[in-house]
């Protein structure tokens, strides 16, 4: 359509269809007053058409008190209260049954059918062909003429084939049939409210395209009116008629206000845009888990396709098509924020209707988007919870020859294990803050209120009668927006204060595995996964307070040797690649120590009382000795050499090299590669879940505060349950008894 540009959300819908040319017609072109007397004279009657007292024959009413179920003074002069400016008078109508709205307009004088008849008129598009302008004409042309009918067509603005009778003109002396006031239609059910003001520019020329069927699923009309005063200071209305450019070439007699209306059916190019960037978005996907899943052949020593790398495949595909219907869902939701909100005294663009194919397709995204991101956490947990650790104790006994020998504490192994367990689900930022911080700036602060379907930035109401509802895609752009805000701020604070400044867990557990003379080995996939370095540069770590202080002052002076595994380096953590024969000697290995699992989850059998432990002890040693060999390099034919990774390696986790002859320990010099088993490097992945969890749920419910409780109530069970099933696989694999897990 082509409309002069009216004020936002309320204008918009004034585009739906305007019924007003006949109130041009119908009161002769005139002002209508907008205080209206309370009792006319004796030798004086209410003149229906001028909305005024005036000397007249007996069919005018004494009273305009019958009008009062429309529009009463006090409510117009509130609503018109300033000079010169625009208002926008609303109802609604369904527009569903014609044939009904002509039989009870024609045979039964019905106020309300004869209304929703004109409105068809203007809505259909097909002009004079239509079905409606017909049924129109026909009523139109009925004999004695229907009071109630609208005039929407001005003498001389249809063909001789089609003329319809001009209505009656007042003039001084005449008074015409007794009607409805003109311009103020009939009332109907809901009851005629007032609504948005126009801005001061509304006559600044702009073009919407928007088809006729999305603007609006229920059409409300309005009528537009300008205010005024006349020569005596009296307040008054001019009714604006609207020619409808489909339909009729040209009124009859130019009034000086005129609105222009043209229907079009034109394609919404945001979304096309949408449309177009999710396709663009999931080739990437599949591009990105073809990769994923060859990087994770090679890391799993997989040489064919099994139905375990479909699985995984598909994993990978879900995960990224979850970003990607976030990305599309976010952008369309932001768009429409920035674009929408941001127009203040020109209208250029008006949001998709509820209902509408734009918002289906968002909520469709939005959809797939969460269910798609809840599959890739419960991965994720799986993945984690899955994992092989073993914990390497350097520490050799003092009174005796053999590793195994007495001497030998096992406390220092137990406090690697439960300082592990309790790092698997820290991370960047904390879950609650993160609630009470968007819930506080959301609904406290008043945020949420922008995310109405007006132009209107208000954070609180101003308790108005009329209250816009919410858009569902400004309120979740809007939450969205703030909760990633949030989270990015604690983010940044946790990297630039807090770790430098107050505590850096992740690195004070490999300054933990050194002072403990403990090393920890972790497989993440049957051939890749990570290494800790913890072998004490002072051969001992069971000794006394005295002697433990002097050995770190021997290492703040430069004493002693690094800590690194390499001579002259101090880098402590690797990525390491296994070759298949570390990982079947590995597999051996660890087949006795499932054995001794279950005996000594069993704690009972044919072995007697002590066979599960001694079965344990001799599986432990047996592990502890295979694995400090081989970082010994004691086994020739199962040696490894230590490398860096390449950019491109670590940017898109693939390497190039694969471990044929020996296996590769590739330097990790930011110190933290292990974390990628760990909640820590995995926050975007968990806060995505969390914003859509958050956004779903309050979207459903149109409840922050309920929001926030559920997705809290998730959290916890899912860390919950990620501590409980880590704890038991430390258990498993590092045969330390859960008894001694806190």
């Amino acid at each position: 359509m082509t409309p002069a540009s009216l004020h936002p959300w309320a204008l918009f819908r004034v585009f739906c269809s305007i019924i007003s040319t006949g109130c041009l017609a119908q009161n002769g072109g005139a002002s209508i007053p907008l205080v209206l007397p309370k009792q006319c004279g004796q030798n004086q009657f209410y003149n229906t058409a001028s909305l005024q007292c005036s000397p007249c024959g007996p069919n005018q009413r004494r009273s305009p008190s019958e009008w009062n179920d429309l529009i009463g003074p006090e409510e117009m002069s509130s609503v018109y209260g300033w000079h010169g400016e625009l208002r926008v008078w609303s109802r609604t109508d369904s527009g569903q049954h014609l044939d009904s709205s002509f039989l009870a307009c024609s045979i039964y004088d019905n106020i309300t059918a004869c209304q929703l008849l004109a409105n068809l008129v203007l809505l259909d598009p097909a002009g004079e062909t239509s079905k409606a302008f017909n049924l129109y004409r026909k009523a139109a042309l009925q004999m004695p003429p229907l009071p109630f009918l609208p005039q929407l067509f001005l003498s001389g603005s249809l063909s001789s084939e089609q003329a319809l009778p001009g209505p009656q003109l007042d003039s001084a002396g005449l008074c015409p049939q007794s009607r409805r006031p003109p311009g103020l239609p009939a009332s109907q059910s809901p009851a005629p409210s007032f609504v948005q003001t126009p801005s001061k520019d509304w006559m600044q020329h702009m073009t919407l395209g928007q088809p006729i069927s999305s603007l609006y699923p229920e059409p409300v009309f309005y009528q537009l009116f300008l205010k005024h005063q006349d020569g005596e200071g009296l307040d008054m209305v001019w009714p604006i008629p609207v020619q409808h450019l489909s339909q009729v070439t040209g009124p009859g007699g130019t009034p000086p206000f005129q609105l222009l209306v043209e229907y079009n059916t034109v394609t919404d190019p945001a979304n096309a845009v949408a449309q177009i960037s999710l396709g663009v978005l999931a080739i990437l996907s599949l591009l990105f888990a073809m990769l994923e899943t060859s990087s994770w052949s090679r890391r799993a020593g997989q040489q064919y396709i099994t139905l375990t790398t479909i699985v995984k495949f598909l994993a990978f595909l879900i995960g990224n098509l979850a970003n990607a219907f976030f990305l599309v869902s976010f952008g369309t939701g932001l768009y429409w924020l920035i674009a929408f909100k941001g127009q203040r005294s020109t209208v250029n663009m008006v949001l998709p209707s509820a209902g509408g194919t734009v918002e289906t397709h968002f909520i469709v995204f939005l959809s797939l988007a969460f269910a798609f991101k809840a599959v890739q956490v419960m991965h994720l947990l799986i993945t984690q919870v899955s994992i092989s650790i073993f914990l390497i104790d350097w520490e050799k006994p003092r009174n005796a020859a053999g590793a195994s020998g007495p001497g030998v504490s096992a406390w220092r192994t137990f406090f690697v294990a439960n300082e592990w367990n309790e790092i698997q689900t820290a991370r960047k930022l904390n879950p609650l803050l993160q609630l009470l911080t968007v819930l506080l700036i959301l609904q406290v602060v008043g945020v949420e209120n922008i995310a109405s379907r007006d132009l209107k930035l208000a954070l609180q109401p101003d308790g108005a009668r009329y209250i816009p509802p919410t858009s569902p895609i400004l309120r979740y752009g809007l939450t969205v927006s703030v909760w990633l805000s949030v989270g990015l701020v604690q983010v940044i604070f946790y990297l630039v204060v807090y770790e430098r400044l107050v505590e850096d867990k992740f690195r004070q557990f490999v300054d933990l595995c050194s002072m403990s003379n403990v090393s920890v080995f972790v497989l993440a996939h049957r051939c890749y996964g990570y290494y800790i370095h913890g072998r004490s540069v002072h051969g001992h770590a069971d000794v006394s307070m005295e002697a433990m202080r002097a050995n770190l002052r021997r290492e703040e002076a430069n004493l002693c040797a690094l800590r690194g595994l390499e001579p002259s380096a101090d880098v402590q953590t690797f990525e390491i690649a296994l070759t298949a024969g570390v990982r079947q000697q590995l597999d051996r290995v660890s087949l006795s120590l499932a054995e001794a699992s279950g005996a000594r989850g069993r704690r009972s059998g044919a072995d007697g009382p002590q066979g599960p432990q001694e079965q344990t002890s001799k599986a432990y040693h047996a592990m502890n000795y295979f694995l400090s060999s081989f970082l010994e390099h004691a086994h020739k034919d199962m040696d490894y050499f230590v490398k860096d990774k390449l950019f491109l390696e670590r940017i898109t986790k693939y390497e190039f090299q694969q471990p044929v002859e020996r296996t590769i320990f590739y330097r990790d010099p930011d110190g933290i590669s292990f974390t990628n088993v760990l909640y820590f490097s995995n926050e975007l992945t968990l806060l995505l879940f969390d914003t859509l969890l958050f956004c779903v749920i309050d979207l459903g419910s149109q409840d922050l505060v309920l929001a926030a409780v559920l997705t809290y109530a998730v959290q916890q069970v899912l860390h919950s349950l990620r501590c409980s099933l880590s704890r038991r696989n430390v258990s498993e694999k590092t045969l330390v008894d859960r008894c001694f897990l806190i």
